[in-house]
């Protein structure tokens, strides 16, 4: 966010679980999950389409238990959990077509990311590109607060349709927050917009019923004001919906993903990717180190590049950018990013690290819907290098001095 010091409205969305993109997201992931759960060395680049009664698995799996993953009856699986569990909705568990186009990696590909496998200095990364991390402390998860707003949302949202407490909702759903800043902090927020797929009941209902939701998900961030303005299904009827009403993608919602427009992107999505990927392991890591950093209390916003060489374990690259926001000399923050002894970017050391390989209390379905940061779940999400942080911060400002 570049206007740090100037006042300004700033807006982030995010989609629902049922969104057509996020569908074939948490298809892949699935895949992924299933893949090392049977061989954790697995190499996997899963993409899913969905569309009009089909869902389609292509891409590269190599997999020592492969033979044994019904993908078919995991995509069926994850569409039916969604809540496209009923015929009624048009696109549902039973009712598509499928099929399955994966096939093994590429010799390639393989040779640069496999050889000497375990070894830090040897083990390259799976391809060339930057990747980039943020943190802000302008909210408790340590994320822009229009997309940590816009997750919450949807979040209460999901929770209200699977108990019925909203029983005429449906699985397809957008939301958008708008929050004004002035002097670098949040201020007010200015729009809420919510399209939510529902069954055919009156509109002034269903705007009625999710302003209420909405206002008891915000109500809290003390940022709603007499001005906000609702928007609630704007076009008006949303009954027709997910892959029955449009087509979906894996990675196609890389900024959902994210941190909402906030800060930059490299361009890499992060579903059906093995954490031999860059894309999204080095996403990770540069986004555990941000938010450590922001832990810390080295500085208020940090944003984080890296980048690689495809086949080559050393990052090209690390760059730091507070925004004017840190507490001591970025050139400073910059040697602690580069102390081996804090932060390690090699791949297989982050890997390693974030115990990558092994999801244990959480998935990388679970990363694939309501963004991938922000929530405590995920090892990337821990602040556990805050005291060496601030104790590494202190010596190097002692020697500086």
């Amino acid at each position: 966010m570049s206007k740090i010091n100037a006042e300004h409205v700033f807006t982030s969305e995010s989609v629902g679980r049922g969104h057509p993109d996020k569908v074939c997201d948490q298809i892949s992931d699935a895949v992924l999950d299933a893949c090392l759960q049977a061989d954790p060395k697995s190499r996997v680049a899963c993409e899913t389409v969905v569309g009009h009664n089909l869902v389609a698995n292509v891409g590269e799996v190599t997999c020592k238990g492969w033979q044994s993953i019904d993908a078919e009856k995991i995509a069926r699986q994850v569409v039916k959990d969604i809540g496209y569990d009923r015929a009624e909705l048009k696109f549902w568990h039973d009712g598509f077509e499928y099929f399955n186009r994966i096939h093994g990696q590429s010799p390639d590909i393989s040779q640069g990311v496999t050889e000497g496998e375990g070894l830090y200095e040897e083990q390259g990364a799976g391809d060339q590109g930057m990747m980039f991390g943020y943190a802000t402390n302008e909210t408790p998860e340590r994320m822009p607060c229009p997309v940590a707003y816009s997750h919450r949302l949807l979040l209460e949202l999901e929770q209200l349709r699977k108990s019925n407490a909203i029983p005429y909702l449906r699985p397809d759903a957008k939301s958008q927050v708008s929050v004004r800043y002035k002097k670098g902090r949040p201020h007010a927020i200015t729009g809420v917009v919510i399209s939510h797929q529902t069954d055919d009941v009156p509109l002034e209902k269903i705007r009625e019923d999710l302003v209420d939701a909405a206002k008891t998900v915000l109500e809290p961030t003390g940022l709603l004001t007499a001005d906000t303005r609702f928007y609630i299904n704007p076009t008006g009827a949303f009954v027709l919906g997910g892959p029955y009403a449009d087509a979906g993608l894996t990675g196609r919602k890389i900024i959902v993903d994210t941190y909402g427009g906030v800060g930059s992107h490299g361009g890499g999505a992060f579903s059906g990717k093995d954490p031999s990927k860059v894309d999204r392991s080095a996403a990770y890591y540069a986004r555990y180190a941000a938010k450590n950093i922001v832990a810390a209390g080295l500085a208020d916003k940090c944003e984080i590049q890296v980048s690689y060489a495809i086949g080559v374990a050393h990052p090209l690259s690390i760059n730091v950018d507070t925004y004017g926001t840190a507490k001591l000399d970025e050139a400073l923050l910059q040697s602690l990013l580069e102390d081996k002894h804090l932060f390690d970017f090699r791949p297989a050391a982050i890997i390693d690290q974030l115990d990558l390989l092994h999801p244990a209390g959480w998935s990388y379905q679970a990363s694939a819907a309501y963004g991938h940061f922000g929530r405590d779940i995920f090892p990337w999400e821990k602040a556990n290098k805050v005291e060496a942080l601030q104790r590494a911060a202190k010596r190097l400002a002692r020697e500086a001095a």
